[in-house]
């Protein structure tokens, strides 16, 4: 059996939106948006590069329905790429491919091969001894476990089994073609290729059960490396297995302790320097895309909670400071605490007062109503993606029309605004 190399990657998500650059511009916003494609590219570029013998795509290279021709159009160009430099593509789509039709008509060169969505399949390389066995999503909800019916290994063959699944018993994940474990195991191939996990592990050696995650992170939710897997096959036994990186753009959050802060520069020295030591540790060369988490007691909570914006603004400035596409700074979570419960703002009872009115507000059904009218604008203006995985509770709670939990959040906004007031005054 000869030698071969193979490249296994999933989640390639091909100009997906990015989650929460909408209300954000600027050319770094730029490159974000684009970093699937600069991820892709760059898979390609090691693929040509390592001299593998083919590419495995398990699942999810789209992002859904096409919101651009170009999308196709640039995939069959990377295509055209490998076919090129002589190497073979081997694809299942999954859940988000699954939505679109302008996938069967891309007109892609005959290096590239499809699983079939009607019933598993096998593609053989006789002269590498290998075989693939795959299946793709016919529709987005698949809960039948497809491995299932994948078929016996091939004899004297290195057989790779290429699945979109979430297993079973994956926390916060939806149920897509569930499998466990052990039938994976169970079946004699000696690599399984999966897709759909964006938390890149390998779950098993001898045979290699494998998620690489996803191409490029997408959003906060998806920090650190991303990347994909080299394979090195000799005699029918995987000799070297390693990941590379591809991502153009990391994901960070960036702890920043406030405590004992008494001037705003204080506060933004801190988050400057915060993000530096992070562009540092962490980058490896890229844009670092951050949430910076601000934390611990000080006498500027009230003011910090009050103007945000501004807080936002400073933040991104001192990321920019930094240099060209080092850092950039998506979010400043105020997470902060005051030195004390009480100060002067306090004996004049507008806190107090607001919190009662704010703990009894949600029972006020005049109330409710009028808050559902003045936000359900905003609400029905939210990108899709922001509106199904936004992790701030707050906005969380104005999607959902959890009235209770809105008001709540609204007392840290608000009171910080009396208490900035009353010291001004």
């Amino acid at each position: 059996m000869a030698m071969f190399r193979f490249i296994h990657t999933a989640d390639v998500h091909i100009d997906s939106p990015m989650v929460g650059l909408s209300q954000h511009a600027g050319e770094t916003v730029a490159r974000i948006r684009s970093a699937t494609r600069e991820a892709f590219s760059a898979l390609i570029d090691k693929a040509i590069a390592e001299s593998v013998a083919f590419v495995v795509i398990a699942g999810d290279l789209y992002d859904g329905g096409w919101r651009d021709v170009r999308t196709g159009l640039y995939f069959s160009a990377q295509m055209g790429r490998l076919a090129d430099a002589g190497i073979r593509c081997f694809i299942a789509y999954g859940n988000h491919d699954a939505e679109s039709q302008i996938t069967n008509r891309l007109n892609l060169p005959p290096t590239v091969s499809v699983f079939s969505s009607r019933k598993p399949a096998t593609f053989s390389i006789e002269e590498l001894g290998v075989a693939l066995h795959g299946q793709s999503f016919a529709t987005r909800d698949i809960t039948a476990d497809l491995a299932a019916g994948y078929p016996n290994p091939v004899a004297g063959a290195f057989n790779i089994g290429v699945l979109h699944t979430a297993l079973t018993g994956l926390p916060g994940h939806a149920n897509y073609a569930p499998c466990t474990l052990e039938e994976l195991r169970a079946k004699g191939y000696q690599y399984w290729a999966l897709g759909h996990i964006h938390h890149g592990q390998v779950l098993n050696e001898r045979p290699h059960v494998v998620f690489p995650g996803n191409l490029q992170g997408r959003s906060i939710k998806e920090t650190g490396p991303k990347g994909a897997h080299l394979v090195i096959v000799k005699d029918g036994e995987i000799t070297e297995f390693s990941t590379f990186h591809c991502d153009v753009v990391r994901w960070s959050r960036v702890s920043v302790d406030v405590a004992d802060c008494e001037r705003d520069t204080e506060v933004v020295g801190r988050m400057r320097e915060a993000i530096e030591r992070a562009v540092e540790s962490e980058a490896d060369g890229r844009l670092l895309a951050c949430r910076i988490e601000l934390s611990g007691a000080t006498p500027l909570h009230d003011g910090l909670m009050a103007d945000q914006d501004q807080l936002l603004a400073e933040a991104q400035s001192a990321a920019l400071g930094l240099g060209a596409e080092r850092a950039w700074v998506e979010h400043v979570v105020v997470a902060s605490q005051p030195e004390t419960q009480s100060d002067g703002a306090d004996d004049s009872g507008s806190l107090t007062d607001l919190q009662a009115w704010l703990a009894d507000g949600w029972q006020d059904g005049e109330l409710t109503q009028r808050i559902d009218r003045e936000l359900a604008d905003f609400c029905s203006k939210l990108p899709s993606e922001v509106r199904s995985s936004t992790d701030d509770p707050l906005l969380k709670a104005l999607i959902t029309k959890d009235h209770a939990a809105v008001l709540r959040g609204a007392y840290p906004y608000l009171a910080g605004k009396l208490k900035a007031k009353a010291r001004a005054s």
